[in-house]
């Protein structure tokens, strides 16, 4: 390779299960209600163990190569030159609080090039290294897959910064095919959208100075004209109209509808989602269940953005990732397939049948038992960047864990949160991930009897995290860059480390005050009474359904009238 230095890295931390099924909120900054941008991930994916990665930043010589692993085809020997500087990046954040997320929509999977370098995450994790604004990392997203080739199906991208928030859509051209179409557009400040594995841009603004080609033509600089709030690839229409997706006249065309055509289960599974988050904060969201239920003749899509009823705050964002449908028409807590303890989560698979052979679903919410992680990412135009930006992160189901705040500048990722101690396939009690699955699967089976010792865990810690900001805000203060660096890698250490010790606190509190189907009593100093405890059974809307699924086999009064006869 002559002088050049190889600079090994790999870009993909989780394997290629991972995100299949993932759900991203986004809240702009005059929709929030203390002035953030806030956006959220729930990476969803069975059969993997999520963690937190970290790049340190870096200035590289003339010259310098990365080599790309990411989770596609093997590509041995296969590099993306690298810049001059690259931000430090800590999960889906950089030191100047561009964040970038994603869900998968998959859309014409005809349109996957195999041959294409880079996959979703990698070109992700690269643009996160090169940008200092949400305008730079969609410019360099564009003009990477342009230069290498993309190779992953349908994405759904969320990219934001302090100021902005960002959705872009991007699907490939199909074997041999070096690039892939696109389009970004700009969320209004006052409005809140969200995506979860479907296309979600219909119409948009068609201005061809709009469109993008690369980074080093004029067009790069147009993306950075504040009133510019829409672009894409060139040939994005064109490209459908080539390959028989759409014949209408430009105005009409619609991304979704051309690159990933809907029916009731990517709706049902997918929008469903964003439905629910808008109707928290949206009074009118009703009129959309026709679309949701498939009557697509009465309704045939969803706002891309709305503006709430009031701003969200943090918290309420947060609810927002613990979403079972609860109070909607899907509620996941609210019939017999919740069993006896309104559980709110279902196992596979998506599809069953009775035995005579009716075809039955499962509702998908935005909360799930696979998650590998869940984020809520605050972005703040007005603090420094390093203590500006905060990922809300922890490991496993958004439902059952306690959101630990850290910082964006962090240099140090959290023992608990390292990769090497959050393996898939053993329990450790140093893994965040196998901490909160040990509790979050005591409770599944008896949620509504368990689910309340592990709100107050979790409110305890939520509420410590965020009181104690406005003390790290004012000890930063007085802090140089570096110190400032030290102080908050420590505080991120000391959020998690307080999180693994109540939820192991948690776990062995829950075994011992629910063993053996019973409920323990509690003195009032949360000691345990010797021999107290309470028999709570099931709820009554599962006894009311007994007697239908079991005929007079449990009837007491009929079984004694049997026996006298």
């Amino acid at each position: 390779m002559g002088k050049r230095l190889l600079v090994l890295i790999a870009l993909a931390a989780v394997g290629a299960e991972v995100a299949m099924a993932c759900t991203n909120l986004i809240v702009g900054k005059k929709a929030s209600a203390d002035g953030s941008v806030i956006c959220t991930y729930n990476c969803d994916g069975f059969g993997f163990a999520g963690s937190l990665f970290h790049t340190p930043a870096g200035r590289h010589a003339p010259g310098e190569l990365i080599a790309i692993h990411g989770w596609g085809p093997v590509h041995e020997g296969q590099y993306v030159d690298q810049v001059d500087y690259t931000y430090n990046v800590v999960g889906f954040m950089n030191e100047r609080q561009v964040t970038i997320v994603e869900s998968t929509f998959d859309g014409r999977l005809e349109l996957q090039n195999r041959e294409g370098l880079l996959d979703y995450f990698s070109l992700m994790r690269l643009a996160l290294q090169r940008s200092a604004t949400a305008r730079e990392a969609i410019a360099w997203m564009g003009t990477l897959v342009e230069e290498y080739g993309y190779n992953s199906t349908g994405e759904s991208i969320t990219v934001c910064d302090p100021n902005e928030a960002w959705i872009m859509e991007m699907i490939g051209k199909g074997p041999g095919r070096k690039g892939a179409v696109w389009v970004a557009l700009r969320i209004p400040d006052d409005c809140i959208s969200a995506h979860a594995n479907l296309s979600r841009i219909r119409q948009f603004p068609q201005e061809k100075k709009r469109s993008y080609k690369s980074i080093s033509s004029n067009n790069y600089k147009h993306i950075n004209r504040p009133e510019v709030e829409c672009v894409y690839a060139a040939d994005v229409i064109t490209f459908a109209r080539e390959m028989g997706f759409f014949s209408g006249k430009d105005e009409e065309f619609s991304f979704r509808d051309a690159y990933c055509p809907i029916d009731f289960e990517n709706v049902r599974y997918a929008d469903a989602r964003v439905w629910s988050f808008f109707r928290h904060h949206r009074s009118d969201m009703d009129q959309y269940l026709p679309y949701i239920n498939g009557e697509f003749d009465r309704c045939d899509a969803l706002p891309l953005w709305v503006k709430p009823d009031k701003p969200l705050s943090l918290r309420d964002v947060m609810a927002d990732m613990r979403d079972h449908y609860e109070g909607t028409p899907l509620d996941m807590t609210a019939d017999m397939t919740a069993g006896p303890w309104q559980m709110p989560i279902r196992p596979l698979p998506m599809h069953y049948k009775t035995t005579d052979g009716v075809d039955l679903f499962r509702e998908r919410p935005i909360a799930t038992q696979q998650s590998g992680f869940s984020m809520v990412c605050q972005m703040r135009s007005w603090k420094r960047d390093d203590v500006g930006g905060i990922t809300w992160f922890n490991c496993d189901d958004a439902d059952m864990v306690a959101y630990v705040p850290l910082y964006c500048c962090i240099t140090q990722v959290p023992d608990c949160f390292r990769p090497e101690n959050n393996p898939r396939s053993e329990f450790s009690f140093e893994s965040a991930f196998w901490m909160n699955n040990w509790v979050a699967n005591m409770i599944y089976p008896r949620y509504s009897l368990m689910i309340g010792d592990l709100r107050k865990a979790q409110r305890e810690l939520e509420d410590y995290y965020i009181a104690d900001q406005d003390s790290v805000l004012k000890a930063v203060d007085r802090l140089t860059s570096q110190e400032r660096r030290d102080y908050l890698n420590r505080k991120s250490i000391e959020y998690a480390d307080r999180m693994m010790q109540r939820w192991d606190r948690l776990a062995k509190h829950l075994i011992v005050k629910y063993n053996d189907q019973v409920v323990k009593r509690e003195n009032e100093d949360g000691t345990f009474q010797r021999w107290g405890y309470d028999t709570p059974g099931y709820g009554q809307s599962f006894i009311d359904a007994i007697p239908a699924a079991t005929g007079t086999r449990y009837r007491l009064k009929e079984v004694i009238e049997r026996q006298e006869r």
